[in-house]
Formats: C-alpha cells, sequence, structure tokens
C-alpha cells in the first residue's frame, strides 16, 4: 500500500523561519502547511489532519517566555492527544523544555535548528503517532468533549 506524504503543521510568526522550515520539509517529501500564530495553529488542527505539527512557542513581538506556546499545547492535547506536537524556540531552558513536555510536546529543538536532528525527530514522531492511532482505535473529529489526555 502506498502512503501519502506526512502532512506537517509549521508554525512560527516570522517568515524566514517558515520559508526555511518549507524548503528544507518539502525537499524531504513532507506536505507543508503553515500559521504564524496561536489562533491559526487551532484553526488548521481542528479543521485538516495533520501527522505532526512543529511549532514555535513565542508569537507575540518581544516576548521570549514561551508562554503561548505552552497554552497552545494544552489547547491541542484536548483536541488531539495522538497528536505529534514538537516545539521549537530560540529563548529555550531546561526548565522551558521540561514544561513543554509537560504540557504534551513530544520534543523540543532549539533554534538555529540542525537539520538532520530535526528531520530524524520529525520522522520518529510522526511513526510514533501513528502506532498511537492505530492502537487506540483514533477517530479524527470526534467534538471537542472526546476523552482528554488520551495515551499519555
Amino acid at each position: 500500500m502506498e502512503h501519502a506524504k506526512p502532512r506537517i503543521l509549521i508554525a512560527d510568526d516570522q517568515p524566514d523561519v517558515l520559508t526555511a522550515l518549507r524548503l528544507l520539509l518539502k525537499g524531504e517529501g513532507f506536505q507543508i502547511e503553515s500559521a504564524t500564530s496561536p489562533a491559526g495553529v487551532l484553526g488548521a488542527v481542528e479543521n485538516r489532519d495533520f501527522d505532526a505539527v512543529l511549532m514555535d512557542l513565542n508569537y507575540a513581538r518581544d516576548t521570549t517566555s514561551g508562554r503561548e506556546g505552552l497554552d497552545l499545547l494544552c489547547r491541542l492535547q484536548s483536541l488531539d492527544s495522538t497528536l505529534p506536537v514538537v516545539v521549537m524556540t530560540a529563548w529555550g531552558s531546561v526548565e522551558l523544555a521540561v514544561e513543554a513536555m509537560r504540557r504534551g510536546a513530544r520534543d523540543f529543538v532549539q533554534k538555529p535548528w540542525e537539520n538532520a536532528r530535526l528531520l530524524t525527530i520529525l520522522r520518529t514522531q510522526i511513526e510514533l503517532g501513528e502506532a498511537l492511532r492505530r492502537g487506540s482505535g483514533w477517530r479524527r473529529r470526534t467534538g471537542c468533549c472526546g476523552p482528554k489526555g488520551g495515551l499519555r
């Protein structure tokens, strides 16, 4: 059976970051959609299926706390706890990485990223997400009131 190209949602408020990621990931055979805000990420995930999300933790100008991304992680978990989310930030710390993982991120990438490492992380998380979905009998779009927390 032929597999479709994995679909990844990339989210960052900086156009140059989105362009660099789009070029890298398209060249590796991924389908790419992008968002530039937490609202854009939520809208995309609510309306379309993705194999993974790669998202920045900071969106508002002059913000480096990661709070927007951490809040977004919680919202994404409530929509689909099997969706692999990899977070990235230029303002990383051990504490921020731990908090992101606690809120549902599957991995954490420091900007600037290393292409080979990022690709390995995404491929691994897509495979794990597929396994989780197969094992759970997961069905898309069962409404926002479905099981929370899922298979963590």
